[in-house]
């Protein structure tokens, strides 16, 4: 029995996106390796190695993310996943057998050379498989899986903290070890599901890219009248790219929607590295520490945060193409924003050190799990979504790249000083981010317009036309309604076939 249409795009996006699980994977285990009395111990490292350990993973995936966006349009997409998991490998295995920080900088930043390209190339690969009613859904699954491997990381972290002796470098070896299986798997395993029909049709394959979308979209029926309006409009589209859309990366930044998208896809990478995420998920066992929570209490309590991130993923993937892109995303940073006040109360009132108010240690997890929720339910997917469905196909691969390196730029920035900060100004650090929680939220609201459910096609028609200030635009406004258009006549011109055939007959 063949699997419903919708429900295969999803399988496939689902595989693809075990490249972000090795993402979340190490956002997780790192805290539990620089954290372990082993790794301490064996390397002696200071503040600043301590956040270049965690920093040059991120700065790895900023170069990864620009070598995916051209060998995404050159070789394509799943050639592209390969060699991103391929690389990844080889980082971590180094990181595994590391004998000293020299050889752990080497694999933490192959390793993130190879993330780099899984992130940028992952969730434009579902975009471009997806159908427009469960893109958000599909694309959303990169967050989540990135939530599957934290979650992953939490518990075998906590369980090979508390599992080996503090002499024994297993302690931390395993854990970085077992992160190289599910890269094995993704390497071995990609060629073998559907290549993107805009690929292959935008690279003079237009046979194959019908077939694929006949596949990916009625059970390979090449005739369905969806499959070929769907066609009929990537043809058109990738026809006039061609002619008037970028060839090279300059030509980005020369036409005025280009300009737009680019512009909002980096300003949403970067605002979501903004909103404390990073500083959360590298340095969870140092911030606890600021309570008075030491030790393997610490990896335990990050666990659970990995599971209630998980859950606010999931109410996501089966929401966020019901409720769209531009709301939660505001509210979303209002809601961090909202936590931050919060923990700096609370840090402020209750000095680390100073006393031993287990209720104020208890208000910290509870606000950290409740930012975690809020970030996992709207910032954390749609820094994903939105990027990766806002370009023409032309575009695309260019686009999604530079904003994807933007994202690890930041995340760079925030691994590598949020140590030192810590030690600095203590609870004074989270007024950056209630701050940018606030502007975020306000800027969002002033210049995002919705593009659920638009297929990929139309969205230059949105950008072009659409309002810079947004909130007073009506989205029906500026709906093109191509697609539907083509689909009316493909199927009035069958009908009419069939009537000639059956008269025929």
């Amino acid at each position: 029995m063949a699997l419903p249409p919708k429900l295969y795009q999803f399988l496939v996006g689902l595989f693809a996106s075990l490249g972000s699980l090795l993402f979340g994977y190490d956002l997780g285990v790192i805290a539990q390796v620089i954290a372990s009395q082993s790794f301490n111990s064996q390397f002696k490292p200071t503040d600043n190695e301590t956040g270049a350990v965690v920093s040059v993973f991120t700065g790895g995936a900023f170069f990864g993310a620009a070598i995916a966006g051209p060998s995404g349009d050159r070789f394509g997409r799943k050639i592209t996943i390969m060699i991103g998991a391929c690389i990844f490998c080889l980082g971590g295995a180094l990181q595994t057998g590391a004998q000293g920080l020299g050889y752990l900088y080497s694999g933490r930043a192959i390793a993130g050379l190879g993330v780099g390209v899984l992130c940028m190339i992952i969730p434009l690969y579902q975009a471009e498989l997806a159908h427009p009613s469960i893109r958000g859904r599909i694309t959303a699954l990169q967050q989540f899986m990135l939530g599957v491997g934290a979650l992953c990381a939490s518990w075998i972290s906590y369980g090979t903290y508390v599992g080996f002796a503090p002499t024994n470098s297993g302690q931390w070896r395993t854990s970085l070890g077992i992160q190289v299986i599910p890269a094995v798997i993704l390497a071995a395993l990609i060629l073998f599901f559907p290549e993107s029909p805009r690929w292959l049709i935008d690279h003079g394959r237009p046979e194959e890219g019908l077939r694929m979308l006949a596949k990916l979209h009625a059970h390979g029926d090449e005739n369905d009248a969806w499959v070929r309006a769907e066609y009929d409009q990537i043809q058109d589209a990738i026809t006039f790219e061609h002619e008037h859309e970028a060839q090279s990366y300059a030509e980005l930044f020369t036409d005025k929607s280009c300009l737009r998208r680019l512009f909002l896809a980096c300003a949403i990478q970067a605002s979501v590295q903004m909103t404390g995420v990073s500083a959360i998920q590298y340095y969870s066992v140092t911030i606890y520490g600021l309570m008075g929570i030491q030790g393997d209490e610490t990896l335990k309590y990050q666990a659970i945060s990995s599971v209630i991130a998980l859950v606010a993923q999931f109410l996501c993937i089966m929401l966020i193409d019901r409720f769209g892109r531009r709301w939660p995303l505001i509210l979303g940073n209002l809601a961090n924003m909202l936590t931050f006040i919060i923990a700096t109360i609370l840090l402020a009132k209750f000095p680390p050190g100073e006393n031993g108010n287990k209720g104020a240690a208890w208000g910290f997890i509870i606000i950290t799990w409740l930012y975690n929720f809020s970030f996992s339910a709207s910032c954390g997917p749609l820094s994903w979504i939105i990027p990766a469905e806002i370009f023409d196909t032309k575009t695309r691969s260019k686009g999604v790249s530079i904003a994807t390196m933007v994202s690890f730029g930041f995340n760079t920035m925030i691994g590598q000083v949020t140590k030192p900060a810590m030690t600095a100004v203590g609870y004074k650090y989270y007024i950056l981010f209630i701050i940018c929680n606030f502007t975020n939220a306000l800027f969002f609201w002033a210049i995002l317009p919705e593009t659920a459910k638009r297929p990929l096609e139309e969205m230059n028609y949105l950008f072009t036309h659409a309002p810079l200030f947004v909130p007073g635009m009506k989205p029906a406004d500026y709906e093109s309604r191509d697609l539907e258009r083509r689909v009316e006549e493909v199927e009035a011109k069958q009908g009419s076939i069939s009537h000639v055939e059956h008269k025929t007959y």
